[in-house]
């Protein structure tokens, strides 16, 4: 309210009207709200519903040593070193169908995953690969 030479000026604006501003931005407040909520429902939906993720090992950093060791060996064909020799060459082989030459594999891999069984299986002292 103003006071201009003694006369009350009431000013009132409908459009910034509070009375009539309030149940608006209660209505708006109320939409955003039921959207964020359909929105995140909607979301953790799709995050439960996505195939399990497969725990993969983290592979070894480093290149080859000049002459493997048995723990090498036994990153190599992911094994124990303590392993028994069964379980050495049923490694072995599921590394080679992977990395055979005949398959598209290098032969470099290929030699220091023979190399990997061989000292393994204790037939090797050294270092017997080609490269």
């Amino acid at each position: 309210m103003f006071s201009i030479d003694g006369h009350i000026l009431h000013i009132v604006n409908k459009s910034l009207d509070v009375h009539q501003a309030t149940p608006f931005l209660a209505g708006v407040a109320v939409a955003a709200a039921a959207l964020a909520g359909r929105y995140g429902i909607q979301a953790w939906q799709a995050f439960k519903a996505r195939p399990p993720r497969i725990k993969t090992r983290r592979f070894y950093d480093g290149g080859f040593q000049p002459k493997m060791t048995r723990r090498e060996a036994a990153l190599i064909l992911g094994l124990r070193e303590s392993a028994t020799p069964d379980k050495v060459k049923e490694a072995h082989r599921k590394v080679m169908v992977a990395n055979h030459p005949d398959a598209g594999g290098s032969d470099y891999l290929a030699s220091k995953v023979n190399e990997a069984k061989d000292v393994m299986l204790g037939k090797t002292k050294g270092s017997n690969s080609a490269f």
